[in-house]
C-alpha cells in the first residue's frame, strides 16, 4: 500500500510518461492483463488510456486491472490510469 508521499512521487514521475496501452471496446481480456504485467515488470510505472467506446469507466478499469495484476493504482485522471508495481528482483524506482 502506498502512502501519500510515495503516491505524490510516483505521480510526478508519471507526468512525462507516454500512454503505452489502451482499453477499448474489447475490454480487459487475459491478453490485456498479460501485456500490463509484462509492462509493469519492465517499467514498474505505466500509463493506460481508457477509450470512450470501452464498456468501463477509467475508475472501474483501474480497480479491475489492479485486482488482476496485483498492482497499485497511483492515479486516475480523466481517461488515463497510472499503475505501479515494483519489480521483485531488480527494483528501478526507489520510493523510500
Amino acid at each position: 500500500m502506498l502512502n501519500s508521499k510515495q503516491r505524490a512521487k510516483l505521480r510526478s514521475m508519471a507526468n512525462g510518461l507516454e500512454t503505452i496501452l489502451q482499453i477499448g471496446k474489447g475490454g480487459i481480456s487475459d491478453n490485456t492483463v498479460k501485456q500490463i504485467n509484462d509492462a509493469l515488470l519492465a517499467r514498474e510505472l505505466i500509463k493506460i488510456r481508457v477509450l470512450e467506446n470501452s464498456l468501463y469507466t477509467a475508475k472501474e478499469a483501474a480497480s479491475e486491472i489492479a485486482a488482476a495484476c496485483g498492482c497499485e493504482v497511483v492515479q486516475v485522471l480523466g481517461t488515463r490510469i497510472t499503475l505501479y508495481k515494483p519489480n521483485p528482483e531488480e527494483p528501478v524506482i526507489a520510493l523510500d
